[in-house]
């Protein structure tokens, strides 16, 4: 009897050849590229070119008038950085305000996203409020905040003038300290609503089941939270964490619009540095160097912080 190929048709006594079903390979389609082609364009054309750009310029005494040559100068650019005290000094205000505003934007932004968890009548206002700031325009909540904090604003006549708390008005935004208070409180006050957001939409993906088997074995709510709730909603202290210290690094219109760097440049932070360097003493050399300095620190940064966030989470399990 002859055997049978897989190409030979199999016969049906009763009904006759069976036709034989061939597998088909997927075909690639041109689609899914095509719909993703604008996007892509658009990406390269308004972020890696003008990035590749500012790494080129970096290495030249770049020269914007028409017809005048840019002369190559290397790493000169980079070395003048390192020795120049105004860019540690812009470095170390961004490190001020990373520090100081991502641990409390995290903390008092699950604080309320803990008590809007529950749903009430009045939930869906509160949110509307907490997340207000985040989507004002930094203009005009800057000088929102300018008009507060001035020497004769209304913090100033309310300390001093109403509850009688300070005996002299204070001068905030003339002095470093005080200035970086008031644009630190500025990042918080605006950013906890978005904090609060990301929270409570992980909040809500906690499994009820968890708690309720914590509660069956007796555990307190401070217990439930810290066992149950925290593990759970570590992903999102993880995104949250690397986007806030990203955000603070790159921090720039709330310096620019309060205090303008001042004063004399003691409250420039890194981009705002850069900005007076290129755009006001049109040194797009320089200030290019310095995009790219910062673009490697936050790069750097957020890449320890995944690794470090990942390594406990794998301890934790």
């Amino acid at each position: 009897m002859a055997l049978l190929t897989s190409d030979q048709p199999r016969v049906d006594r009763a009904t006759g050849p069976v036709p034989v079903a061939r597998s088909r390979r997927p075909r690639s389609s041109a689609t899914p590229y095509l719909f993703l082609l604008p996007g892509v364009a658009i990406f390269v054309i308004a972020i890696i070119w003008p990035a590749l750009q500012a790494f080129r310029m970096s290495f030249y005494h770049w020269q914007i008038m028409a017809g005048a040559i840019s002369q190559w100068i290397g790493v000169d650019n980079y070395v003048r950085a390192f020795r120049d005290p105004a860019f540690w000094l812009s470095l170390s205000n961004s490190g001020i305000y990373m520090l100081a505003t991502v641990i409390p934007q995290m903390a008092i932004g699950l604080f309320i996203a803990v008590l809007l968890k529950r749903r009430s009548p009045s939930q869906p206002l509160f949110r509307v409020l907490y997340y207000l700031p985040v989507i004002t325009s930094w203009v005009v909540v800057s000088l929102l905040f300018k008009y507060l904090f001035a020497d004769r604003g209304l913090v100033n006549f309310t300390l001093h003038d109403f509850l009688h708390l300070m005996h002299s008005d204070v001068s905030w935004l003339s002095e470093r300290g005080t200035a970086l208070i008031v644009i630190c409180l500025l990042g918080i006050w605006k950013g906890v609503g978005w904090s609060m957001m990301i929270y409570l939409a992980a909040l809500q993906g906690v499994p009820e089941s968890l708690e309720e088997a914590a509660l069956v074995d007796g555990a307190g709510p401070w217990q439930r939270f810290r066992a149950v709730t925290l593990p759970a909603i570590n992903p999102a202290t993880v995104f949250l964490s690397v986007m806030l210290v990203i955000g603070g690094l790159n921090v720039f219109a709330s310096v620019e619009l309060v205090t303008g760097g001042g004063p004399v440049g003691q409250t420039d932070v890194v981009l705002s540095y850069m900005y007076t360097q290129a755009f006001r003493y049109l040194d797009f050399g320089y200030g290019s160097a310095i995009a790219v300095i910062l673009a490697v620190l936050v790069f750097v940064l957020a890449v320890l912080q995944l690794r470090i966030t990942r390594d406990r989470g794998e301890e934790l399990a």
